[in-house]
């Protein structure tokens, strides 16, 4: 399948339950939409793309307040999160990342809202695609933790009722920024 084509199924999976798919530019334009979203604290853990393409100042210079330490301390209060994304699966619309770092697992499981960078060259097709990057990911690490994300989160357990952001962010914003990272066991 043509990557405008996975794509497209990837945005619409995504869209189906519950995400908010953007296109943006660049990390500017990332740090300018996150910007628009967010009025009190946002939580940037540390992954290799904020870092190469200076994140923090980004989001700074938009006046979003970042906090970069102490997240078990402030983590229950932060407005969002954000996070890089090893891949994304189409078919799905389902995010894979390793979440081994527990200020990762913080700033995508706490905050209302989770904000997730990702290069969409780095968008499978389906769950059989996915097996490759996974397996690089276990060699690398065979004791890594790796989080599936499919939309915010939800659970009907309460009287069979569907809840959204019960156990994790209500709403979930996966930014598409083209040239970040095509290295499927980078952040």
């Amino acid at each position: 399948m043509s990557k405008p084509k996975l794509i497209e199924q990837f945005s619409a999976a995504a869209g189906n339950v519950g995400a908010e798919v953007i296109a943006v530019d660049s990390i500017s334009a990332a740090a300018n939409f996150i910007a628009g979203k967010v009025a009190g604290t946002l939580l940037l853990p540390s992954f290799s793309t904020g870092s190469r393409f200076k994140l923090k100042a980004a989001l700074k210079k938009t006046g979003v307040a970042v906090e970069v330490d102490n997240f078990r301390a402030v983590a229950e209060q932060a407005e969002a999160g954000i996070s890089g994304v090893n891949f994304a699966i189409a078919d799905t619309g389902t995010l894979v990342l390793e979440s081994t770092a527990e200020d990762i697992r913080l700033a995508t499981t706490l905050p209302t809202k989770h904000f997730a960078l990702l290069d969409p060259k780095k968008i499978v097709a389906d769950g059989i695609d996915a097996v490759k990057p996974l397996r690089q990911m276990h060699q690398r690490d065979s004791r890594n933790y790796i989080a599936y994300i499919t939309g915010p989160s939800r659970t009907a357990d309460i009287e069979r009722v569907l809840t959204i952001g019960v156990h994790g962010p209500k709403e979930l914003f996966i930014l598409l920024v083209p040239g970040i990272s095509d290295d499927f066991l980078e952040m």
